[in-house]
């Protein structure tokens, strides 16, 4: 497997990443183009065929190199997983309510509005319950780490079979993907060792595999099996080894560096993104006609995405790179800042 000896970083993860992140950022421009013109687009079913292993995959591979740094003392860990994570998520909370506040007072009124941005910091803001929920994660999996991974792993399992409904966005979304990402730091070895002897077999016998598997995922969705939390973990698990496969044989082609990239700076991304898709997406509603919206959508995920990125690479060395990277004066054990 290709690997870069500076950062230790394995390609086939960072694009399996980027595709991770384009199809979330892609889901939000499809729906937000829908909800603005009153119907589904054609994309619609594009975006249900990805929904078993979307988020799956993403906190699967947030978990992965997990176990070289669980056994750090506490206060680094908690700084580097806890720390690191608030400071980005009670930030761009602040910038993305900031976005949505005139609309909310208009609505709810100011105190309602202020009600709002204070249950924010118990019920996550937005898009971001995954920055929200990875902090969690990571700090659960560390107060689980002395019991034997196929017991957690199990009971984790029955959470997501569960699938509770309650007040709390907090207590479902744990609830529902907790299994993946603890899925990816017990078994790190097991996923590693299976990408390294994918990336020994030979294309046409992988992509034939792809194929059956898109199909027989398609097959699940359309019934709605795939989408039932009694039934969907099979379909989830299936989706995440359908994109290492796709990331292993991007990455050893050399066709996969743009996601590679976007993996990278998948966190730059997710917090960033939903500055561009309104915008993108009431100009483009405005002056293209109904039966474009496809193309609306489509332009509006690759505004997300780039204009995510251009920003990042505009403020990081400048007084504003603290939108991406954390300053030195918050609360930094190590007292170095931590890009995203």
């Amino acid at each position: 497997m290709s690997r870069d000896d500076a950062t230790g970083r394995l390609d086939w993860v960072d694009v399996a990443k980027g595709i991770c992140i384009v199809l979330v950022v892609m889901m939000h421009s499809t729906f937000g183009v829908e909800r603005t013109i009153g119907t589904s687009t054609s994309l619609h079913g594009f975006i249900d065929w990805a929904r078993p292993f979307r988020m799956p995959d993403f906190f699967l591979i947030s978990g992965l190199f997990l176990a070289a740094r669980i056994d750090r003392p506490w206060r680094a860990y908690l700084d580097t997983k806890v720390v690191h994570f608030a400071y980005f998520y009670v930030l761009w909370l602040n910038i993305q309510f900031a976005m949505k506040a005139p609309a909310m007072v208009r609505e709810l009124g100011l105190n309602g509005a202020a009600s709002a941005y204070l249950l924010s910091y118990v019920q996550p803001f937005g898009t971001l319950w995954f920055i929200y929920l990875l902090a969690l994660f990571f700090v659960a999996t560390k107060l689980l780490r002395d019991v034997p991974k196929p017991v957690v792993l199990i009971g984790a399992a029955i959470l997501h079979v569960l699938a509770p409904h309650t007040v709390s966005l907090v207590v479902d979304e744990f609830a529902d993907r907790f299994v993946f990402f603890y899925a990816g730091y017990a078994a790190a070895p097991l996923l590693l060792a299976l990408a390294d002897r994918i990336a020994h077999q030979p294309a046409p016998l992988l992509l034939a595999g792809l194929t059956v598997w898109a199909w027989v995922n398609w097959l699940g969705v359309e019934s709605e099996l795939a989408l039932a939390a009694w039934s969907d973990l099979p379909f989830a698990f299936a989706g995440i080894l359908a994109v290492i496969t796709s990331s292993v044989l991007l990455a050893r082609s050399g066709r996969g560096r743009a996601l590679a990239y976007c993996g990278r700076h998948s966190i730059v991304i997710y917090l960033a993104f939903p500055l561009f898709i309104g915008p993108t997406r009431v100009l483009l509603l405005k002056v293209l006609p109904m039966w474009l919206a496809d193309m609306a959508a489509l332009v509006t995920t690759a505004a997300g995405v780039i204009g995510a990125l251009l920003l990042f690479r505009l403020v990081r060395d400048t007084p504003m790179g603290f939108l991406f990277v954390r300053p030195k004066i918050v609360a930094s054990i190590t007292s170095q800042p931590r890009a995203m």
